[in-house]
């Protein structure tokens, strides 16, 4: 096992404050990523790394001598998904085609990030293209299991210790899925508030940023220094919360073991005074996978087309039967789906307004992570979530009686991203249970 808690919150205080050296701690992130990652494979390889990261954090502490006025992400390790153009590194995408093919200004959320005070650690794995060819990265919790995808490197990184941050993104299932199976908390905001500008696209109608760490108190931190119009008033817990469990056609894509898990957290929260209640959600769910895969599948194709035309025998099977299925998607149907996912978003927000639901819970994934590298796990939990632009985060909350992590899904409504976080608090704290405690 090469699970390590590191939590962002209590690791930015005191590097703020120096009570942690940061020269120091960069060296033991380096030495720890020289011991490790040979395993787990979250980083894609890099010449000077120690050297490059010694030299940002003394630039740092030279910018910075005073603790008082040092930004809110300071000295920050970060670890990137190789979707991000990144100042100084090749971009693949997780692929084999030529690094120049993508090469661009750097991804807005990345400068953002260095503006913050953080140190970039490195480039993660991605699967190719953020589909679902698997690239080598292993889980901590078990090297015999998935991390899954397609962010893998990062919730690898980020469960291994490597750093206490790192980014993702998520069109189908993408942050969502590896955080549950690493044990590590995964958010995804509501579609847009993070911008993607300079990362490559899958799909411009249903990209989101997204990220890992190990605290509730460090998403919180990472969105008031990244999301430009958070809300820092909205930090205090409702005391009165309604939570809507998922139930119905939705939740029976999911395997018994997890189906369990899940009632054990439902009456877990019942036992706790939450107000809880069945909500018979997504019975339209084949309709909403079909829908989503329609959009996504045109989008690819179509911001694939000249890589494609130059590059197809580098590409993945996974990736080719995705590119010639959304190329003979016709434009009205690319359309219609467009338009009956703005049908389905809107009835999604009457109807948390109808129910007055303040979150609705449901499994992180369909399974735990399974066994071997050949596949990164099925996103079908996380596909309807992505679907309507709501913000959703992954708690890890227990294991399976073989030790692998099992996550929450809470989400809400759309913009209601601070509500979200506050409260899954509050949830996290009642269940009394955390991934590491269980490993």
């Amino acid at each position: 096992m090469y699970y390590k808690n590191l939590p962002l919150a209590d690791t930015l205080l005191s590097l703020k404050n120096g009570s942690t050296d940061l020269l120091g701690f960069i060296t033991a992130a380096c030495n720890r990523i020289d011991e490790v990652d040979p395993v787990i494979n979250a980083f894609l390889p890099e010449a000077g790394r120690r050297q490059r990261m010694m030299q940002e954090a003394m630039e740092l502490l030279e910018r910075y001598p005073d603790p008082a006025v040092r930004p809110p992400l300071f000295g920050i390790p970060v670890g990137v998904k190789d979707l991000f153009s990144v100042r100084g590194f090749p971009t693949h995408a997780g692929s084999k085609l030529p690094a120049p093919e993508f090469a661009g200004n750097e991804a807005w959320i990345v400068s953002r990030l260095r503006e913050q005070g953080a140190i970039i650690a490195g480039k993660t794995v991605t699967s190719e293209f953020a589909y679902f060819e698997p690239g080598p990265t292993r889980n901590p919790v078990n090297i015999n299991h998935t991390p899954g995808g397609s962010s893998s490197g990062s919730a690898a990184a980020v469960a291994a210790g490597l750093v206490p941050l790192a980014l993702g993104t998520q069109t189908i299932g993408s942050v969502l899925r590896p955080a549950a199976y690493c044990g590590v908390f995964g958010f995804k905001p509501t579609q847009g508030r993070i911008p993607v500008e300079g990362i490559v696209p899958f799909s411009p109608q249903a990209d989101h940023v997204g990220f890992f760490c190990h605290d509730l108190e460090g998403i919180w931190l990472v969105c008031s220094a990244l999301v430009a119009d958070w809300n820092h008033t909205e930090s205090e817990e409702k005391k009165d919360l309604r939570i809507g469990v998922v139930t119905g056609k939705y939740l029976d894509q999911t395997d018994k073991e997890i189906r369990i898990q899940f009632q054990k957290i439902h009456e877990g929260l019942k036992e706790a005074g939450f107000s809880v209640s069945g909500l018979l959600a997504f019975e339209d769910i084949d309709q909403i996978n079909s829908l989503h895969r329609i959009i996504i599948a045109y989008d690819f194709a179509r911001v694939h087309q000249t890589w494609f035309s130059k590059f197809e025998s580098l590409y993945s099977s996974h990736s080719k039967n995705l590119f010639n299925e959304g190329w003979a998607i016709p434009d009205a149907d690319y359309q219609n789906a467009l338009n009956q996912r703005e049908v389905l978003r809107k009835s999604f927000q009457r109807s948390m307004s109808e129910f007055e639901f303040d979150l609705l819970i449901s499994p992180s994934t369909t399974s735990f992570a399974p066994y071997g590298l050949a596949s990164t796990g099925s996103p079908l939990m996380n596909l309807p979530w992505t679907f309507l632009g709501v913000p959703a985060l992954s708690i890890p909350v227990c294991c399976s009686n073989k030790g692998m992590p099992f996550g929450l899904q809470v989400a809400s409504a759309m913009h209601t991203d601070e509500h979200l976080i506050a409260n899954a608090a509050s949830i996290h704290s009642a269940l009394q249970i955390s991934t590491t405690s269980k490993m």
